[in-house]
């Protein structure tokens, strides 16, 4: 299977005034690009414009050369990709199996046969086979979650969009969204929203959005090199200038901004070069 290739250009969306996208530009095709940001950054705005669900209010979303502005190729688009988004739109009364074959069945599926084995395929990706006949509204947060994920695999989609999909999700379940992610990376381009750095170390690139707009684009690595010089620890209270602090177990204090002369420098992490974006 050959991964979606993505391309926006110039999209900008505002809701009540405020404006939510600024001009995004993006060019993707395969691999998995993490959506860093904060609430309210414009992550989940960007996906659902991928997603069509949202039409942009200047700007074009291009997948695999089609326009989502035109209805029939806005329908192909949605064939193509699979979509979990922020909240889950799981029916009350209907099973775990049931809300998989449902999708199923809108995306085109119609051999009874394959259809089913595809469902149970995806529920047993996600560790849900053996709650398939499990009504929805029984299931924790986590296991809807995983749901929803179930749902946006089916039929492995060349363009997976995935709205914080590790929310609610224990430290087992996290590592087995790691590992479907990491799996899939050569065969799908992957849009993973998050506002959690240490969710971006596996991605093969990174978006920072911030004011509606991409403040950066690149590597994990190359994300943490933009605090280069800028990390340090340090006996003393840290000065109020700096840009984040905190206690380390061994009674030092990390900090982050414009180093002392003489600063005990440290390597940079993912969070460092994010919060010096953000600065």
């Amino acid at each position: 299977m050959t991964p979606s290739h993505v391309r926006v250009d110039g999209v900008a969306k505002r809701f009540r005034g405020r404006e939510v996208l600024a001009g995004v530009h993006l060019l993707e095709q395969g691999g998995l690009i993490t959506v860093l940001g904060s609430n309210g950054a414009g992550k989940t705005t960007l996906l659902r414009c991928l997603a069509t669900v949202v039409e942009p209010d200047h700007g074009t979303v291009t997948i695999d050369g089609l326009d989502a502005r035109h209805e029939s190729e806005r329908i192909e688009i949605r064939r193509r990709l699979g979509y979990l988004p922020q909240g889950d739109c799981l029916v009350a009364g209907s099973t775990a199996f049931d809300a998989v074959d449902y999708l199923a069945v809108l995306k085109g599926h119609r051999d009874d046969r394959r259809r089913r084995r595809a469902v149970f395929d995806v529920l047993d990706r996600v560790g849900l086979r053996d709650r398939a006949s499990e009504p929805v509204e029984h299931l924790s947060g986590g296991m809807r979650r995983r749901l929803g994920l179930a749902q946006a695999l089916l039929g492995a989609p060349a363009l997976l969009l995935l709205d914080e999909p590790g929310s609610g999700l224990d430290p087992d379940e996290r590592l087995r969204l790691r590992e479907i992610l990491t799996e899939r990376r050569r065969t799908t381009t992957m849009f993973v929203s998050t506002h959690l750095t240490d969710e971006a170390a596996i991605s093969d690139t990174v978006l920072v959005l911030d004011g509606g707009a991409v403040q950066f684009a690149g590597t994990p690595e190359r994300l943490a090199d933009v605090a280069r010089g800028r990390a340090w620890v340090q006996h003393e209270l840290p000065p109020p200038d700096v840009r984040a602090s905190w206690r380390l177990a061994d009674g030092r204090h990390r900090c982050l901004g414009t180093p002392p002369r003489g600063a005990e420098l440290v390597a940079p992490t993912i969070e460092d070069g994010y919060l010096t974006i953000r600065a």
